[in-house]
């Protein structure tokens, strides 16, 4: 376990330093940028489902999935730590009124520790919870008129516990650090009377360092309804909390080059925030409730249904106010399930895969011009055996598209690549004498 423990980690660590931004989507100057975190690659490919929990995946979602049954594979000993670490790929192409452009970014996306212990469960991760990365130019009359520019986004060290409270009930908590930061950039370009573009232009430029605390509370309840089919269904409550902002702003005086567009800073003044009490804000994160339940027969098929209703019109920043968007509550929908032809087929690989597929309907809780943001998603996945007892790679493949080209807004057609490496191993073990 050592040895997939230490490669894993230089896999993990390879692919955080060749991603960039973490999204190019334009929605991201809304807000602290998009939600990043989804879940894991196997809640991905069943359209986000959280709902689902067993022993040998991780579930970042739901933290009474840290604890449950013994194995009895272990002779009911014990259960296997979970080891997971996933990354992605996405292509976006970006479409508008007046035309298309394209994107795309290669992200980290979580690396987590589940430990059994009796009837608790014990675990831990990081991962990137937002996102902010975008290029944006308002262009009239065939001149660029604003140039906005961000980068950024806000990360979460978690730790949980859970607790099996019998054979069907397990509840769980959560606490998490978040912390990261969020700058962005904003050019009003300014021209001669021939319309030419001065030589001086102002550049306004914001940095917010964001830190603070919050909790998500967990359930689980699992019963077999029948002699083949078991009922599996789940809840999720975060809280709502708060996260503290150091908040900076200059003006900087630049000169762009017109073949290039890069910037040159001439000289810069720092905004006196403290007179205007920005120097240090509270930003409001919302409460998040998720609940739903599915029916399967256990090592072969599930179906399932999600609901979660996101308290967003909550969402305050005082730093920064956008009059043409608001904030109002979100939801979103998810229906998804896994099928495996034979779980301890010996004879054909392919019979022990898993493959997985959902689809979701979501309401992201932005407006801009009246027009609100959805986002739809339809995924596919595989979960392939790999090493030692119970460890799979989880390969998945989302193709949706979010927004719109009404009101002079952009829709996103996406197409989001994943993997993850799910390693499962016996730590601990009671030695047997004759």
């Amino acid at each position: 376990m050592i040895k997939k423990l230490v490669i894993v980690l230089i896999a993990a660590f390879a692919m955080q330093s060749y991603a960039q931004e973490g999204t190019a989507s334009p929605y991201s100057f809304y807000g602290i940028g998009s939600l990043k975190f989804k879940g894991t690659v196997e809640n991905r490919s069943m359209g986000g489902l959280s709902i689902f929990t067993d022993s040998i995946h991780v579930n970042l979602r739901n933290p009474a999935g840290y604890a449950g049954t013994n194995l009895k594979t272990f002779n009911n000993e014990s259960r296997p730590v979970k080891f997971a670490v996933g990354a992605s790929y996405s292509s976006l192409n970006l479409e508008s009124d007046s035309g298309s452009e394209k994107a795309s970014t290669t992200t980290f996306d979580y690396f987590a520790l589940s430990v059994p212990m009796g009837k608790f469960g014990f675990g831990f991760g990081l991962l990137p919870y937002t996102s902010v990365g975008y290029k944006l130019e308002s262009i009239v009359d065939g001149d660029v008129k604003n140039r906005y520019r961000g980068e950024g986004g806000l990360n979460k060290a978690f730790t949980g516990l859970g607790y099996q409270i019998n054979e069907k009930l397990s509840v769980g908590v959560e606490a998490s650090y978040n912390f990261g930061n969020i700058q962005n950039s904003a050019i009003e370009i300014l021209y001669d009377d021939e319309g030419n573009i001065i030589q001086y232009q102002t550049r306004e430029d914001n940095r917010s360092d964001l830190s603070g605390l919050n909790f998500n509370l967990g359930l689980t309840y699992k019963t077999m309804i029948s002699d083949r089919l078991e009922l599996i269904s789940g809840l999720t409550y975060t809280p709502k909390s708060t996260i503290n902002s150091n908040n900076t702003r200059s003006f900087s005086t630049i000169v762009i080059n017109g073949q290039t567009n890069q910037e040159f800073v001439i000289n810069t003044i720092d905004a006196d925030l403290e007179a205007d009490n920005l120097k240090t804000t509270e930003l409001t994160l919302p409460s998040r409730l998720s609940f739903g339940a599915g029916i399967g027969a256990p090592r072969k098929w599930f179906l399932g249904a999600e609901y979660t209703i996101q308290k967003t019109s909550e969402f305050s920043n005082p730093i920064f106010s956008i009059d043409n968007a608001t904030f109002v509550d979100a939801s979103t929908i998810a229906l998804g399930g896994y099928f495996i032809p034979n779980y301890n087929s010996f004879s054909n690989y392919w019979k022990r895969a898993t493959y997985r597929a959902g689809v979701h309907f979501e309401n992201t809780g932005l407006k801009i011009n009246d027009e609100t943001i959805n986002e739809f998603g339809i995924s596919f996945g595989v979960g392939l055996p790999v090493g030692g007892i119970f460890s799979n790679a989880n390969l998945g493949f989302e193709i949706g598209k979010r927004g719109t080209t009404s009101q002079n807004l952009i829709q996103e057609n996406f197409v989001n690549l994943q993997i993850s490496l799910s390693l499962n191993d016996r730590w601990f073990q009671k030695i047997k004498y004759n």
